[in-house]
């Protein structure tokens, strides 16, 4: 980790550090991600959704899959599913994962690539291993965002991006010691090259150790800094609170956020960088009726999209794609 590097980040654009009037955002719960099994029975940390009340809107759940190190015949992945209602993003940071789905998208999403596919009024989808993962094993380590739609666009239609790892665009922070790869919306006006119906933004950023990230924040949305691997601190002076891998920062309302790495050794005696992922989006504030694999905003929505669903009105498999192995095509 991560797939996307540079050699000298004084050469990127830097974000700036806020004005000092801009009033940091305190740390308002420090979430701790469970872990579970998804698919097939990959394993992922998920610090929402959970028995914490809504506190992510307008995103519903992220899942960090892996970090994994599979043998051959040992990969998993999901197999054929339907969605209704919102979107999903997967972005791979290691190894490769094959997508297809009912509308004809889809593609291999390796090292850094992003996957984007608005579900809408519905579609049904596959993510699974390719054949050169699965025979042969390797690093799997990934994430999906789960973004809702307003119920205006619940029933858009069925929209794929592919988001090649050369699109991301790239910063660094003011003191040159953090690597911002944004996937979508905009950081210090930098925009990401992900279309969203929904206002978001979304980034990866990698802090060295000792470094410290200051952001400044659209205040009208809510913000979260997610941890995959290292340790460090979220929010700043009284308000700094320490986070480790596997942990969710909820930040209160402001506008500017403070992430900063350990400069500490471990226990091995290596200082790890910090590898984070920076959420934020307005709130859409509508209710949320979810089943399995369809979010809406009444039951009433939630029974038709079953029997959408299950009279094929949210697509079918394709005949070239009922018996591949481990989701490879097959003409």
């Amino acid at each position: 980790m991560p797939a996307v590097t540079v050699p000298d980040l004084l050469v990127l654009p830097r974000i700036p550090r806020p004005d000092v009037t801009a009033r940091q955002r305190p740390v308002g719960q420090i979430i701790t991600a469970q872990t579970t099994f998804e698919g097939a029975g990959f394993p992922v940390r998920r610090p929402f959704p959970g028995p914490y009340g809504n506190i992510a809107d307008p995103f519903l759940l992220l899942d960090e899959m892996g970090e994994v190190k599979y043998g051959p015949n040992e990969a998993k992945g999901a197999p054929w599913h339907p969605h209704r209602g919102f979107e999903t993003v997967t972005y791979m940071i290691d190894g490769e994962l094959r997508h297809t789905d009912s509308n004809g998208g889809g593609g291999v999403i390796r090292d850094g690539a992003t996957q984007w596919m608005t579900a809408g009024a519905g579609i049904l989808h596959d993510e699974m291993p390719t054949d050169a993962i699965y025979r042969s094993g390797g690093l799997f380590h990934g994430v999906q965002l789960w973004v809702n739609l307003p119920a205006a666009q619940k029933f858009a239609p069925p929209r794929y991006q592919d988001i090649r790892p050369d699109r991301l665009v790239l910063l660094t922070s003011a003191d040159g010691g953090t690597l911002i790869r944004v996937i979508a919306g905009a950081f210090a006006g930098h925009a990401g090259p992900g279309m969203t119906y929904t206002p978001i933004s979304y980034a990866h950023a990698t802090l060295a150790p000792g470094a410290q990230l200051d952001v400044p924040w659209e205040p009208s949305y809510n913000a979260l800094v997610y941890v995959m691997r290292g340790h460090g601190t979220v929010g700043a002076g009284a308000d700094e609170r320490l986070i480790r891998d596997g942990q969710l920062a909820v930040f209160g309302p402001g506008d500017a956020l403070t992430v900063s790495a350990s400069a500490g050794l471990r226990a091995d005696g290596l200082v790890p960088e910090l590898e984070v992922l920076l959420l934020g989006g307005r709130p859409i504030g509508e209710p949320v009726v979810s089943y399995g694999p369809f979010v809406m905003n009444t039951r009433e929505e939630i029974i038709q999209a079953i029997q959408d669903y299950q009279s094929g009105k949210m697509g079918v498999v394709p005949a070239r794609h009922l018996s591949p192995e481990m989701g490879e095509p097959r003409g």
